[in-house]
């Protein structure tokens, strides 16, 4: 495929078959060929139904899809638009609205939305290896939300009402990042707030201990000095002290807060995660003078995470217990 698909115009063309869609989904998201979804036969005990584009295990008769225990299970969008809009969302520099989406696929807006999130989905980074082994890690929170001076005063008295919050943080939904400047990496996450103890132990489970941690002065990283070797640069004097400075993480809630107020507009706190989710796949993947990803790495990357993380209508919209992670 990467010989074949370099640009959106090729991922249409290349993925306008069917049958190709579905051998490019299956090679990603089985390495050793199809698997049963019900008693986990391997490949060799997988009959491929030629009429019906899918295949039924020998062993316990179950006929299954490419699409079943993925992101697309459910789905009556085609695997072609599900791949395009796949590709168009790994590879936007400032994202895609689901409005441009519906245009752009054939499909409707509400379906657009359902899809981009469950794309989202796929985005997600399982945070296996913690930050700090080699180099320094930046930490920095941010708020994200509308702006308070240009709220109508009813929608204001409202939100402070409900959230207790006053001034410039009305509205705001509190984020906290880090940034590995040896792995080039970021992680990012909505926070209930930037409390001492929420904030220390979200840097606690991502970061290794006794390992650079530069912040700014803000009086919930005190303390922070007990598992980490803490230095920090206080921006009433300064920003930048020799190699103490937070520039990097800043750089990133730069880019998020760009796509939001361009592309996106107005998000729900409710569904903050997924966006970060989205940012923070793109810019871990970004293409650099050591690591060159080209457009169909970071398609291809998409693609193999698929699988296992379906997101459903109900779950998106909370109207169940709680959202899968």
């Amino acid at each position: 495929m990467e010989n074949q698909v370099k640009t959106l115009a090729d991922a249409i063309r290349y993925f306008s078959d069917e049958q190709v869609c579905i051998d490019t989904v299956a090679g990603l998201k089985w390495l050793n060929g199809p698997e049963c979804p019900k008693c986990q036969a391997k490949a060799d005990r997988q009959h491929w139904l030629k009429n019906q584009r899918r295949w039924q295990c020998r062993d316990c008769g179950k006929q299954f899809s490419v699409k079943v225990g993925t992101i697309f299970e459910d789905s009556p969008i085609g695997l072609d638009k599900w791949l395009t809009a796949m590709w168009l969302l790994a590879n936007c520099k400032n994202d895609i609205s689901s409005y441009e989406l519906a245009r752009d696929i054939g499909i409707t807006q509400k379906s657009a939305w359902f899809v981009l999130h469950r794309l989202r989905e796929a985005m997600r980074d399982e945070h296996i290896r913690k930050f700090g082994f080699g180099g320094p890690v930046e930490s920095d929170e941010a708020f994200i939300g509308p702006n308070p001076a240009k709220m109508h005063k009813d929608r204001k008295g409202k939100i402070q009402a409900r959230d207790g919050l006053k001034g410039g943080m009305v509205g705001k939904t509190a984020v906290h990042g880090m940034l590995d400047r040896e792995l080039r990496q970021v992680r990012a996450k909505v926070l209930p707030n930037i409390e001492r103890a929420n904030l220390q132990n979200a840097i606690l489970k991502n970061v290794t201990p006794f390992a650079k941690v530069y912040t700014d002065e803000a009086g919930c990283y005190e303390g922070l000095s007990k598992n980490y070797i803490h230095e920090i640069v206080n921006h009433s004097q300064e920003y930048v002290r020799g190699q103490v400075h937070t520039n990097g993480i800043e750089n990133f809630w730069s880019l998020l807060k760009r796509t939001l107020r361009g592309t996106y507009v107005a998000v729900e706190p409710f569904h903050l995660d997924q966006y970060l989710s989205e940012q923070v796949f793109r810019f871990n993947n970004r293409a650099t003078s050591d690591n060159p990803l080209t457009d169909a790495d970071r398609f291809a990357l998409a693609v193999s995470q698929v699988k296992g993380r379906r997101l459903t209508y109900a779950e998106l919209t909370g109207k169940t217990g709680e959202i899968s992670v």
